[in-house]
């Protein structure tokens, strides 16, 4: 946990990376949204160059006109994810313009501690597999907010629902490696 000096009003950490505070900033909307809630998509894009560039949309997000020289990451959520659509083939069809300078995904998943997995079943497809862990005593509900930037910088959050508070969410820019991966494809 950060001490309270460190930690802005909205609890996103002041010394944090642009791309950090974007990605807990995501997390937090997530979190007003509740849980139970689809994959969400951003797009992040430079603050300062949004409001020289299309000043009115910037006046429409809000964005405080204070901070015009800090650099700064924007999201903006995209249209809903197609359902029923895998997440990784979705991602395979995502191509941002040169203005995004990354993006961003939130999505709620089921975890398991690194003990369970002497335990997985061999020979399970994925919807076996899913119900397994579903029904698995130790598994976890958490939200996963990763973000990625063109120039391959990266960053998560992880918030379990058990410990639904902004002071207990977990970053890292390797918590969650494979989505990282998948979202830096989309700039491939």
């Amino acid at each position: 946990m950060l001490p309270m000096s460190n930690v802005s009003s909205s609890g996103t950490p002041m010394a944090a990376s642009p791309l950090t505070r974007a990605v807990l900033e995501i997390d937090e909307y997530a979190a007003g949204r509740g849980w139970d809630q689809p994959a969400r998509l951003f797009a992040l894009v430079d603050t300062a160059k949004l409001r020289r560039q299309e000043p009115r949309l910037a006046g429409q997000l809000g964005l405080d006109q204070d901070d015009a020289g800090k650099a700064q990451l924007t999201p903006i959520e995209q249209d809903e994810l197609p359902a029923g659509t895998p997440l990784d083939k979705f991602l395979g069809t995502v191509a941002w313009p040169d203005a995004v300078v990354g993006c961003a995904l939130t999505v709620e998943r089921l975890m398991l501690p690194p003990s369970a997995e002497a335990s997985v079943p061999t020979g399970l497809n994925d919807k076996q597999l899913a119900k397994w862990v579903a029904a698995h005593p130790e598994r976890q509900e958490v939200r996963l907010t990763v973000g990625v930037l063109r120039d391959g910088s990266r960053e998560s959050a992880v918030r379990l629902r058990e410990k639904d508070s902004a002071s207990e969410v977990l970053t890292g820019a390797s918590l969650v490696p494979g989505l990282a991966d998948a979202l830096a494809a989309t700039f491939s």
